[in-house]
């Protein structure tokens, strides 16, 4: 199979927040503006960074270190913990941003979007997207604050506008299309390419493919059949080449909250009141999406850096809090804790959706907890989250603290 490249107008931008956490939090404050800034999970020594400032990380503090690393590296460093209704508010503020400009606007995570221009009006007018793409700068600046910067890619399909993204950040504009897709390609590693972890690194060598030009000049059968084994070989030969096959939206599968505990324990009775309000976030996500689930699955972390993990499918509908809840703490009974827990992570899958509703046998009585899950849901969506709860989670009002998903945010 002989594929020329694509060679259409590239109408495909990824745009991210450039070190997104760190530079909403010097936005707000400019006194800790051009200073080396963290933003980890908690403020303790072993707290993992989740986000550091261009400045930070100049000095080689980078994701996932933790805080007695990070000031190992710079004595001086700046270190703040989560404050995800910030985030949440720039979320919303870039989102609404592009929204000015075309409706075909995709959130990959909360600080990047991917944004299809086919059929925009802004650029039916006339002007080129790079022309447009300057103007969004602009606007972000406008409506997020002077200080925020992105990066914007553009392309002809999601993969490439994605590498374009990351060529020169931060605050950078980069166009790939087939005219210098091969320069671009030469100037590259393997693991540069978006997808490609060592894993996949490690397979193309095994196929004599050590370079991405020699990535997008291998035939099809050869990426099928020696590297992938089956048809995402065929996928990685079209994308490779400007072609979109990522735009594919594929059904939820299931619902889950993690805790990374402060104070680490072996006490089943604090496990459990910590279970319940993992049970009750998560249970709120199911609800509000219109599902109910027939799994469920609870996984351990130890200090010891074993872990223990069970899932199980159920024989009859998930769906309020009370349900998650004795179902998770069936499991959290058989669980072997080894040592003080460190970390905790409830999920539910085997998701169906909720809607026709189905009369239930206990509908209207004392025990359709349906009804009273969503009558909590409706007062808690009303007057603020946590505001009516179950006794267990009494007192616990500064525990399990909202994070920011770093994936899905389809719910925000």
């Amino acid at each position: 199979m002989d594929l020329q490249l694509n060679d259409n107008q590239p109408l495909t931008m990824h745009i991210d927040l450039n070190s997104c956490f760190a530079m909403i939090e010097q936005q707000a404050n400019p006194l800790i503006r051009y200073k080396p800034v963290v933003v980890a999970a908690y403020d303790t020594p072993k707290g993992a960074v989740l986000a550091s400032s261009y400045e930070a990380k100049h000095l080689g503090i980078k994701l996932m270190l933790n805080v007695r690393e990070a000031r190992l590296l710079c004595p001086e460093v700046i270190v703040m913990t989560p404050d995800p209704d910030k985030y949440f508010d720039a979320y919303q503020r870039f989102k609404k941003v592009l929204l000015n400009y075309t409706n075909e606007v995709t959130p990959k995570s909360i600080d990047e979007f991917i944004v299809d221009f086919k059929g925009s009006r802004a650029v039916q007018t006339g002007l080129s997207l790079s022309k447009v793409s300057y103007q969004i700068k602009q606007d972000i600046k406008e409506s997020l604050g002077e200080y925020v910067t992105v990066n914007v890619g553009i392309s002809t399909n999601r993969f490439l506008a994605k590498l374009a993204s990351g060529l020169n950040k931060p605050d950078g504009l980069d166009i790939i299309t087939a005219k210098n897709l091969r320069e671009i390609y030469e100037q590259l590693e393997l693991e540069d390419l978006p997808g490609i972890n060592t894993r996949y690194r490690a397979r193309l060598n095994m196929a004599g493919i050590c370079t991405p030009l020699q990535f997008l000049d291998a035939p099809v059968w050869k990426l099928k059949k020696e590297v992938f084994h089956g048809i995402v070989g065929f996928y990685w030969f079209m994308r490779l080449r400007g072609y979109e096959i990522d735009s594919v939206k594929f059904g939820r599968k299931s619902f889950g909250q993690q805790y990374a505990l402060g104070n680490k324990t072996t006490d089943l009775e604090e496990l459990s009141r910590l279970l319940m309000k993992l049970c009750e976030k998560t249970g709120r996500r199911l609800r509000s999406n219109n599902y109910t689930a027939w799994g469920i699955h609870l996984s351990l972390s130890f200090e010891n850096q074993m872990y223990w993990t069970k899932g199980e499918k159920t024989s009859s509908a998930i769906y309020s809090t009370q349900d998650i809840y004795l179902q998770s703490q069936k499991l959290l009974y058989q669980a072997v804790i080894s040592a003080k827990v460190t970390n905790i992570a409830v999920t539910v899958f085997n998701l169906r959706p909720t809607d026709p509703k189905q009369l239930g046998l206990f509908d209207n009585t004392n025990l359709d907890t349906r009804s009273l899950a969503e009558a909590a849901d409706t007062i808690n969506d009303h007057y603020g989250e946590f505001t009516l709860v179950p006794a267990r989670m009494a007192n616990m009002k500064d525990v399990i603290l909202k994070r920011v998903a770093f994936g899905n945010v389809s719910e925000l």
